[in-house]
């Protein structure tokens, strides 16, 4: 029997058989500004030829599984032929879901799972518990661990003891990368150039130049240099999807400090936004979102725990999902927690090295362990007892 691991994101979703490699696809449809008629799903994104203006259609707002049939279109296109050729009958299903999701959505997602596709069995767990499982299966001498997982919509941090995540003392900041990229388009629309439309741009312009700075005051003092002096200034060349499909960064030397270009491409800008962005993982405060920062959330969430055990979490702390993937962040947030943390507790911030899809692997790893028919339910159980069986099974 095959198992099929989704760990089914608000952004991507990492999906492949327990045996192979993981693909990671948008999780959502799009309307191109050309052909507005026709929609693409997931992948097909590659097929649009002008993705300027690009609409998204998500399935998940703020975070929970909201829009059924776009989630439903993105599932079909995964499962079928396309893609993975999925044999529902034969397969188990391993699916992710946010913490204290909404009982609705569960039971409509068993309902999806077992009546609509009727795979043979399924296992809806968070994306965290995997992610855990991956730690604890790689260093088995430890016993706790804190995930950090900062995804597209929010950032959660879950302690976890001996496998099972410790619920009360579960922290989740309501900045992810949707808001830094929303914010990024924000600040260039008023500096320079508007782009409130150009979302699939600005991501991309986001994931290329943006850093954590280890010293906030410092780079910003630099970013307001003159010339080459200037250091964090860069010049991106916006993609005009003729002749140049991809925007990049140009390279220091070829850079023109005073006057324009006289090559004729679009050019942003970027100084202290490189920065500026990102710190919104430490500082929410900064835009007014009246909540903590990572390292905060963390030491608040430890201190909610027993204090024997606050020790070993400290030193375990494991960094999930895309705005990890920030150049500095371990760094900063490992500097930060440890002025946070009493001097004689060791502090570890451990980034792996795909962090995007560390969940999806502890899943993988799950689906080859002994136990993991007894964490299943099977589609005949499902049929006798409905969700109530779904709810006893999961620990969610």
């Amino acid at each position: 029997m095959a198992t099929l691991v989704l760990d089914n994101g608000a952004y991507t979703a990492k999906i492949g058989y327990n045996q192979e490699k993981v693909s990671v696809i948008p999780n959502c449809q799009f309307r191109s500004k050309t052909s507005r008629l026709k929609t693409f799903t997931a992948n097909q994104l590659d097929e649009i030829k002008d993705p300027s203006g690009l609409f998204y259609i998500l399935p998940f707002q703020k975070g929970y599984l909201v829009n059924w049939d776009v989630q439903r279109k993105v599932w079909d296109h995964l499962f079928g032929k396309e893609m993975f050729k999925v044999d529902f009958a034969d397969t188990s299903v391993v699916i992710t879901e946010p913490y204290f999701n909404f009982t609705s959505i569960q039971e409509s997602m068993n309902e999806i799972l077992f009546e609509e596709y009727q795979f043979q069995s399924a296992l809806r767990i968070n994306a965290g518990s995997l992610s855990a499982h991956h730690y604890f299966h790689t260093n088995p001498s430890e016993l706790c661990c804190m995930v950090v997982d900062t995804g597209f919509s929010f950032t959660h941090i879950a302690p976890y003891c001996r496998r099972r995540k410790m619920k009360e003392s579960i922290r989740r900041i309501n900045v992810g990368g949707k808001l830094l990229t929303n914010h990024l388009k924000e600040i260039i629309s008023y500096r320079q150039l508007h782009v409130m439309d150009e979302t699939h741009v600005i991501n991309q312009v986001k994931e290329d130049v943006c850093y954590v700075s280890q010293h906030f005051y410092k780079d910003m003092e630099i970013a307001q240099a003159k010339g080459e002096e200037n250091t964090v200034m860069r010049d991106y060349v916006l993609p005009d999807f003729s002749s140049i499909k991809k925007g990049f960064c140009k390279p220091r030397e070829e850079m023109v400090f005073s006057g324009k270009y006289k090559t004729g491409e679009q050019i942003l800008r970027l100084a202290n936004e490189r920065f500026a962005v990102p710190e919104m993982l430490f500082h929410p405060s900064d835009i007014g979102i009246q909540e903590m920062g990572i390292p905060e959330a963390i030491v608040h969430s430890v201190e909610s725990l027993p204090e024997e055990m606050q020790p070993h979490f400290y030193r375990n702390v494991v960094l999930t999902g895309g705005n990890t993937l920030f150049p500095g962040f371990r760094e900063r947030l490992e500097a930060e927690l440890r002025a946070l943390v009493p001097a004689h507790l060791p502090v570890s911030v451990m980034l792996p090295a795909n962090p995007v899809c560390y969940a999806w692997e502890g899943g993988k790893l799950l689906a080859h362990n002994p136990d993991y028919d007894e964490m299943v339910v099977m589609r005949e159980d499902y049929e006798e007892n409905g969700h109530c069986i779904c709810e006893e099974k999961f620990d969610i």
